[in-house]
């Protein structure tokens, strides 16, 4: 019964056997760390094995990863553990009618200064959801929601705007050619660069910097 779309848990320690004829199987597999310390990782202990469920988000959310990774892009580690989180929650939840709605606090003035502090600091470099977490002394799974509510933005999201931002500032400012300032910013590639902050400022860099040029 396994149909294109379709999404199958294996707990730890399970062994799943299946049986194809005449198919042309092909299909996206994430495993994830059973010691993992990332928020929803820790129910998927307890849950049975899920076989041909569906949810739109993750089907949407691993076909993602999946295109990045095929065009050799490098995922951040904390866009990967932003991922692995939520999809974790979403398995955690498939069989549930009801999602209960929780709200959760602000960081504090002091901890979210730690944390900018830290991004700006090292934003070249492949910060973990983790780190940003020890930096503002909260537990994992409680920093991501209430980072998330102080800024609007996901902290993974957070550093790609960020590194986009002084990207626009070097384009600007500087000769520096794309991919020194794809390699000096963090970015695994310049056509990653590119893609990135084409979604985030609907231009390319190179027109970017045209068009902020004195003479344009």
């Amino acid at each position: 019964m396994d149909r294109p779309g379709a999404l199958t848990f294996v707990p730890a320690g399970a062994e799943r056997l299946g049986f194809y004829r005449d198919v042309n199987l092909s299909y996206s597999a994430l495993w994830i760390d059973p010691d993992i310390g990332l928020p929803g990782c820790e129910r998927l202990r307890d849950l049975p094995i899920l076989v041909n469920k569906e949810d739109a988000v993750i089907a949407t959310l691993l076909s993602s990863l999946r295109d990045e990774m095929a065009l050799g892009h490098k995922p951040d580690t904390a866009y990967v553990e932003h991922l692995v989180a939520l999809v974790s929650l979403r398995v955690a939840n498939l069989n549930r009618d009801q999602h209960a709605s929780v709200r959760h606090g602000c960081l504090s003035r002091r901890a979210l200064g730690r944390v900018r502090d830290h991004i700006n600091a090292h934003v070249n470099s492949d910060i973990s959801l983790s780190e940003l977490a020890a930096v503002a002394d909260i537990a994992v799974d409680s920093f991501a929601r209430r980072f998330k509510a102080t800024t609007g933005l996901a902290p993974y999201a957070y550093v790609i705007e960020e590194r986009v931002r002084r990207a626009e500032m070097l384009l600007r400012e500087t000769g520096l050619s794309i991919g020194t300032i794809a390699f000096r910013l963090g970015f695994s590639s310049q056509s990653h660069f590119t893609t990135t902050f084409r979604r985030l400022r609907g231009t390319t860099p190179r027109v970017y910097r045209v068009n902020s040029s004195p003479e344009s």
